[in-house]
């Protein structure tokens, strides 16, 4: 007695979207610049010299990055130097930031996560990916469950083989 078996995929036919966060996460190279490397034997911001050395700098090793400003040392740094050395590669890069490379992606990220249209999930059932190569800070799993919430029936988070329901509406 032969029985004809078919082999379905229920996960497709249950109309759910699986949502891979590492999708928004924008690409290009990331630097950083430290700005001990200013400073006066790492030390004191003097006016003359900070600017001579922000004169200096090559903006063609900035060209459609995203660069982070931040300060290893402990040592106050003016607001205007923020503005010099922003203004100095505003125009080639693609973000400027002032944090370390955490607060670089969360921004990034933030901002990715606001222009982004999640218009095809309304009503749908979401499942958000849990597992990535690629790190995702975790503030961008906060702001897309403000972003879903109205809009989606229902989210989760995980595989579909296992996953964690987050909300029904």
């Amino acid at each position: 007695m032969s029985e004809e078996f078919e082999i379905r995929n229920k996960v497709a036919e249950s109309g759910l979207i699986n949502f891979d966060l590492t999708t928004l996460l924008p690409k290009g190279e990331r630097k950083g610049i430290d700005l001990k490397d200013f400073l006066f034997q790492e030390l004191i911001l003097k006016e003359k010299d900070f600017r001579e050395k922000v004169d200096a700098i090559d903006t063609e090793k900035y060209k459609d990055t995203y660069v982070y400003i931040y300060n290893s040392v402990d040592t106050i740094i003016p607001l205007w130097a923020y503005f010099v050395l922003t203004a100095k590669i505003t125009d080639v890069a693609k973000k400027v930031v002032f944090g370390n490379r955490e607060d670089l992606e969360v921004i990034l990220m933030h901002n990715a996560i606001q222009i982004h249209d999640f218009e095809e999930m309304r009503g749908k059932r979401v499942l958000v990916k849990g597992c990535s190569d690629k790190e995702i800070p975790e503030n961008a799993y906060i702001e897309l469950v403000e972003q879903l919430k109205p809009i989606v029936k229902s989210l989760m988070f995980g595989e579909a083989c296992s996953n964690v329901p987050i909300i029904k509406n």
